[in-house]
């Protein structure tokens, strides 16, 4: 499989270990032996997708609001979150929390405003809250000090800046050295030793479970605008995402999201007050289902010190290597279309 090729933290070097005790062996292929046995050790995983890390993992994780309105697509630097949460704010318009941990765009957006189930998902990675503006709950929390945030209401046209090619309110962005910088300026940490997900190891890649799926649907209401569908490529083992039929890409590079782990949830959601805010119960567990390798899995969602992970029989289902997207529904039946349901 030629995404997993390159995960080399998975990579078995049992043939060169078996070589090196074979008779006949020059010193020079011994020295080679020990030599992949070093590097092997010193690899150090990224903690939310599991893939060797291009830096350092001390860097604190940071959580940005994304807008998802047609008018803020594409959006930039999606492509470089380890993990997408996908939400219903207002109506049947999602919004997208981004978590970035492995990777620090130079452009993030645009960015919209904070809701209280947002920031209670950010809080599980322990990561910076950034946002434009908020709801009244999404205020009082903030304020209140339940997570370090930065807001554009009050650093537009210095952290944040607007693109003139688009309009209010869907031209808010940000960079991560802008986040550094603000973060310095409200004395936030932004290094942090974060606990890891859970992956699959190499030799258990091919025994993932679940019925053969490689293309389904979520809808948030009956408008196009709001139907997700994904498609598995089978060259690029991994899932590609299409909003209302568009391909979903980056804004600068067009490099398309591409997605390891899907995993689609229910939860009970109430609307609580007239601008049509809601309520979502991020703690209770339920339902779900799992895509991976173009399977699906039925499977429960637990959260777990904050984290929303999938469950079967009571034990933890790891994440397949790579980028997740988390679709967070009201109602399964509703939302979901495969043949299954």
């Amino acid at each position: 499989m030629k995404r997993l090729l390159l995960s080399i933290s998975f990579l078995s070097f049992a043939v060169l270990i078996g070589c090196s005790n074979h008779t006949g062996q020059t010193e020079e292929d011994k020295e080679k032996v020990v030599e992949q046995e070093e590097k092997q050790e010193n690899i150090v995983l990224a903690p939310f997708t599991g893939l060797p890390a291009k830096g350092g993992i001390e860097k604190r994780p940071f959580a940005v609001m994304i807008n998802n309105h047609p008018k803020a697509r594409p959006q930039s630097g999606l492509h470089k979150a380890d993990i997408v949460y996908e939400v219903l704010a207002e109506g049947n318009i999602t919004r997208f929390l981004a978590i970035y941990q492995s990777e620090q765009p130079d452009i993030i957006g645009p960015v919209r405003s904070a809701r209280d189930y947002y920031i209670d998902l950010s809080k599980g990675y322990k990561a910076l809250y950034v946002s434009h503006g908020w709801s009244p709950s999404a205020k009082e929390k903030l304020e209140s000090g339940e997570a370090d945030y930065l807001n554009g209401l009050f650093h537009d046209g210095t952290l944040f800046w607007r693109d003139k090619e688009r309009k209010a309110p869907h031209n808010s962005y940000i960079s991560y050295q802008n986040i550094e910088k603000g973060a310095k300026r409200k004395g936030y940490q932004m290094t942090d030793n974060v606990a890891p997900l859970t992956f699959l190891a190499e030799d258990d890649m091919d025994k993932i479970d679940g019925d053969t799926m490689p293309e389904f649907v979520v809808k948030y209401g009956h408008n196009e605008n709001w139907t997700v569908q994904y498609v598995y490529d089978t060259e690029l083992e991994r899932y590609k995402r299409y909003s209302d039929g568009e391909l979903t890409i980056d804004r600068e590079t067009e490099e398309p999201i591409l997605l390891d782990n899907i995993f689609v949830v229910e939860m009970e959601h109430q609307i609580i007050d007239n601008y049509g805010r809601r309520s979502v119960d991020i703690h209770s567990g339920g339902k779900g289902y799992l895509f991976q390798h173009g399977k699906m899995l039925e499977v429960n969602w637990e959260n777990e010190s904050g984290r929303i992970l999938p469950y079967k029989d009571g034990q933890i289902i790891p994440f397949v290597p790579g980028h997740t997207w988390i679709n967070i529904v009201p109602d399964l039946h509703q939302a979901l279309f495969i043949s299954k349901i």
